[in-house]
């Protein structure tokens, strides 16, 4: 390995670990910006899902860590890593990266602010990256109770949002394109909450439902079923969409108890179900 590659590695790490000081869990990156770490499992003849219960790494995002002697365990089984992604979705941040592109035909940036004049809300000061193609990334947080799903251009064209079970570029990466920088003015401060307004936007839009039981009261019935139909690990963010809408239709105490009902029969506690509502109702400016 070349000298400027070794360089290269160490100064990742070291970017990893005051990243790990801040919470931020860390995988190291190759120069493609992919795990660097192949999977474990690649050559059995009928691999099973694995996030890492194997203990072995090589599970990307699901390798990530904060603790110092891990990150370098990691660096270690891969010292052709030129770079560091940080994890979304985690604890405490529970960060949620808004990636402007550059690479369309499209204004990713001028798409946004049109997003915010539209949904009437405003990106905070907060940390930016900037990519060595031009683009940015907006670092915010979201509730611990919410998982914000990614996506690619759903949002507009060009914004891509990683959130849970996804990463980001860390600022100090060399990639085989270029550094990725903490825009100036912008590495003192921390991530920043992310908008109401821009919240409910990442959020997955509820699919066609089915009337549901008269407990629920008319004008509240699609949002019981929408939650009732949740699969495990989409259960809080439905039940989250949910009590958002009913407070801004204005039936929001309500629904409490139909759709605590609701999140029983999903599986959730109802202290789990409770908590959930209560922050909808925080973040939609309500007082549970």
């Amino acid at each position: 390995m070349a000298t400027t590659d070794r360089q290269a590695t160490t100064l990742a790490l070291a970017h990893a670990l005051s990243a790990a000081e801040r919470g931020l869990a860390v995988i190291p990156l190759s120069r493609t910006k992919l795990p660097a770490l192949r999977s474990p499992h690649r050559d059995d003849p009928a691999p099973t899902p694995c996030h890492g219960e194997c203990g072995r790494p090589g599970h990307g995002v699901h390798d990530a860590a904060t603790d110092p002697a891990r990150i370098r365990e990691l660096f270690a089984a891969a010292p052709w890593a030129t770079g560091y992604g940080i994890a979304c979705g985690l604890p405490p941040h529970h960060l949620i990266g808004v990636d402007l592109d550059t690479k369309s035909d499209a204004d990713s940036s001028a798409a946004l602010r049109e997003l915010a004049l539209r949904h009437l809300f405003t990106i905070p000061p907060t940390v930016v990256v900037l990519t060595p193609s031009g683009g940015r990334h907006l670092w915010l947080t979201g509730p611990p109770d919410v998982v914000v799903p990614n996506s690619a251009g759903r949002l507009a064209p060009g914004i891509d949002i990683r959130g849970a079970g996804g990463y980001l570029v860390g600022p100090g990466s060399r990639t085989e394109h270029g550094v990725y920088r903490t825009a100036p003015g912008t590495s003192h401060i921390g991530p920043a909450p992310c908008p109401r307004a821009l919240l409910r936007l990442l959020l997955p839009a509820p699919r066609p439902h089915h009337p549901t039981p008269p407990s629920a009261g008319g004008h509240g019935q699609g949002l019981v079923q929408f939650v009732m139909a949740a699969h495990e690990g989409q259960r809080n963010t439905r039940l989250f969409w949910a009590a958002c809408r009913a407070y801004e239709d204005g039936i929001g105490p309500g629904m409490v108890e139909p759709l605590v009902e609701a999140a029983l029969d999903t599986g959730l506690t109802e202290r789990e179900a409770r908590a959930t509502i209560a922050s909808a109702a925080r973040l939609t400016g309500h007082h549970p």
